[in-house]
């Protein structure tokens, strides 16, 4: 193991490192492996605490702050400093479990004097987050630590990250590895990876091919490291709705409740099948195919079965089952067989919230045991109401509020912001047991990780400790942690770029133009995602768009300032500007919509003939970037660059401005 050729044999340890855990306690699951992770993670940290981290400390200085994310409970600055020896550092870090630590699974008690440093914790769980709390300290002084006492347990017991890997994006193992090293530095103790078809199901191959989808070999790989981490990584495999790319298929287009496509009420958007029936004899042999093959890939005993956004239920082949019985009862009765599949293969069924919150009277009737996760993604999600209804019936539940990055290209820090900050608030008070950030993809999920980092810290700060966020103290942590900028402008472009859609002086749930004008889907199809981007161009006045244009450019100036030292950091700075430049070209193409409505025919094709140039250029940058981080190609992801290509030649836009 990488352990041991690391540290050799495991009796080589320095004795400091051994002698609590032979006093009261048993090393529990840690066990010698886990021990040796937490002191190969804090060694890691202090080789590089001698080099460029130190240049963390007079970024910290600024903020009269020690830069720790999520913010501790308590924290009691001592007088002086303990220089960590650089030969056998490990020797003066002394752990111990105990029942003095913070009266929480998860809670420990970190302590540096002058002779040395002390980790009381009593689980597991409060190891790991001392590990967190070290490993940042060491980031940002080095070797030479504050004297310090810190007493810090978590809100929320299990603090998640769900990662859409269905819409167009599918991270390569590596990028999913990287994503739980840095999660785990925040405290985060689960991810959840949203699949509809991106599992690499034998008997299923027509389904998942050409989108990059992950094998079992791989998530067993990835389930190891994260338990290495302490974090569970959950199945997350849509068993009700939103199983499109399979009712497509003529094999399984049996399944689904309705077999055409359908208008939604709205009359904006057409519906694709995408909601297995019920009714039909052969729905459950296929989800029971689904799960013997996906589940024995992870070792967490939770698994969610997604049931959200069954839009198509009642429609068709259960349309008289619904008419006698309820569409309500209908779809419980479905969940309850879910849950006899689920917990028959030793599983905790997890469900989305949405769904039964329609049928307030049938909560209580929901199968147990069972969490049930309660999202929203606008500033204003009624968490407090919904929580109250699960609270009520004594069943489990998360808040799950999300990185508000999806349809925007660059983000909706605002909306985010206010949607994590009241999850946190309802889910403290209501007693939620969980606290889940969703990161989704929708419109082929062309944003990057690195959009979505500034809110996915934000939320694993909120998940720890609710009350001592402070949403400026996020940009120091992110330049430290995420991006490994000592200058801090990578951190400020991307907390910035989050905000710059304030411009447009236009507001609309789960999107900005930014996100969904370049975004918009082919002309003709009449899909749902990003149907709004072709009227946005009549609904904002030219001098916002310039606005707005000023703003992105500002805070790419500061992005180019940037110094990014690990090759990962260089990576998301050059992801992070692919996104700027893909939000302006969004603006740009409004330009555009407006000339050709003004019957500005001569500045409408000089806007064209550089409009092309910089798509040309985009495809081009978007094709080098996209192997180096991702599985699959881009085609399913950014195909609208071709689409709006097509139409500046042509000189006709998706959908004519008016003044």
């Amino acid at each position: 193991m990488l352990e041991r050729k690391l540290f050799g044999k495991i009796e080589t340890l320095p004795k400091s490192v051994w002698c609590d855990f032979s006093k009261k306690f048993a090393p529990g699951r840690l066990g010698r492996t886990g021990l040796l992770n937490f002191v190969f993670q804090v060694q890691h940290t202090i080789r590089l605490s001698g080099g460029v981290f130190v240049a963390y400390s007079s970024l910290m200085a600024k903020f009269s702050r020690l830069g720790l994310m999520p913010p501790p409970r308590h924290l009691k600055r001592g007088r002086g400093a303990f220089l960590l020896p650089s030969k056998s550092p490990v020797e003066w870090l002394r752990l111990e479990q105990t029942r003095q630590a913070p009266p929480h699974p998860q809670g420990y008690q970190l302590t540096i004097h002058r002779h040395g440093i002390h980790v009381a914790y009593r689980e597991t769980g409060g190891l790991h987050a001392a590990c967190a709390t070290l490993r940042q300290l060491l980031r940002t002084h080095g070797r030479r630590l504050p004297c310090l006492s810190i007493r810090d347990w978590p809100a929320f017991a299990r603090r998640g990250v769900m990662l859409d890997v269905s819409r167009g994006r599918v991270p390569k193992l590596e990028t999913l590895m990287n994503l739980a090293n840095i999660l785990a530095g925040f405290k985060i103790n689960e991810i959840q990876l949203y699949m509809e078809h991106t599992f690499a199901y034998r008997r299923h191959p027509a389904v998942w091919r050409g989108w990059g989808a992950l094998t079992a070999r791989e998530i067993k790989k990835l389930d190891r490291h994260c338990r290495d981490l302490g974090i569970d990584l959950v199945p997350n495999q849509n068993s009700f709705g939103h199983l499109r790319q399979f009712l497509a298929r003529p094999e399984y287009r049996r399944l689904a409740e309705v077999n055409q496509c359908h208008e939604d009420a709205s009359g904006t958007f057409v519906r694709h099948p995408s909601t297995l029936s019920p009714a039909h004899p052969g729905t459950l042999p296929f989800l029971r195919g689904l799960y013997d093959e996906l589940l024995p890939c992870f070792s967490s005993r939770f698994f969610n079965v997604g049931a959200d956004e069954t839009w198509d239920l009642g429609l068709g082949q259960s349309r008289a089952a619904c008419k006698k019985r309820g569409q309500g009862r209908v779809y419980l009765d479905f969940i309850r067989k879910l849950h006899r599949e689920v917990a028959s293969r030793k599983r905790h069924m997890m469900m989305w919230g949405d769904i039964i919150l329609k049928h307030p009277d049938l909560i209580p009737l929901l199968p147990r045991p069972l969490t049930v996760l309660n999202w929203g993604y606008e500033a204003n999600h009624p968490f407090d109401k919904e929580t109250a209804r699960f609270a009520r019936a004594g069943i489990p539940f998360y808040v799950c509020p999300g990185t508000s990055t999806w349809q925007s290209m660059i983000g909706r820090h605002d909306n985010a912001l206010a949607n994590l900050k009241a999850a946190a608030r309802a889910g403290a008070a209501k007693g939620a047991t969980g606290y889940l950030v969703t990161d989704w993809g929708d419109g082929g999920h062309p944003q990057p990780l690195a959009v979505s980092w500034p809110m996915l810290v934000c939320g694993a700060a909120l998940a720890w400790n609710p009350s001592g966020f402070r949403p400026g103290r996020v940009p120091v942590a992110l330049a430290r942690d995420v991006y490994h900028d000592p200058t801090g402008h990578l951190a400020a472009a991307a907390w910035g770029l989050g905000f710059s859609h304030r411009k447009l002086g236009v507001t609309a749930p789960n999107e900005t133009p930014l996100g969904t004008v370049l975004a918009a889907p082919k002309p003709g199809s009449r899909e749902l995602f990003c149907r709004n981007g072709p009227t946005w161009a009549a609904k904002i006045p030219p001098r916002h768009l310039v606005a707005t244009l000023k703003d992105i450019q500002h805070c790419r100036k500061i992005l180019h300032q940037s110094r990014p030292s690990t090759p990962d950091g260089r990576m998301l700075k050059r992801e992070l500007d692919l996104a700027a430049r893909m939000a302006m070209e969004s603006i740009h193409y409004m330009h555009w919509q407006q000339a050709l409505s003004a019957k500005k025919n001569t500045a409408a094709r000089r806007l064209a003939k550089q409009g092309l140039q910089r798509l040309k250029e985009l495809e081009n940058e978007t094709r080098r970037l996209w192997p180096l981080r991702n599985k699959g190609t881009p085609r399913h992801s950014t195909p609208f660059l071709a689409w709006r290509m097509e139409e500046y030649r042509k000189g006709r836009p998706m959908t004519p401005a008016s003044p």
